[in-house]
């Protein structure tokens, strides 16, 4: 989860991330952002993310995106 914290403060957005839980619902994550998450979690992580993860629900919050690897790194 640090990893996601971190990555997520690297964007420079001007809120909690650790708390928020409305990143892309709220417009503080747009879609180049998500390009870049979606790549750096792969290599992280060592996953492979889907398109059909690529979803809202999956990047709204730091959690949201903890729960998506884990399901991933599951599989």
């Amino acid at each position: 989860m640090e990893e996601i914290l971190k990555l997520l403060d690297s964007l420079g957005l001007d809120i909690d991330v650790k708390n928020c839980k409305s990143l892309v619902d709220d417009g503080y994550l747009q879609s180049l952002d998500i390009v870049y998450l979606l790549t750096e979690l792969s290599f992280i992580f060592d996953i492979k993310i889907p398109a059909g993860q690529i979803v809202p629900e999956n990047f709204n919050s730091a959690e949201a995106l903890w729960n998506m690897i884990q399901r991933l790194e599951d599989d």
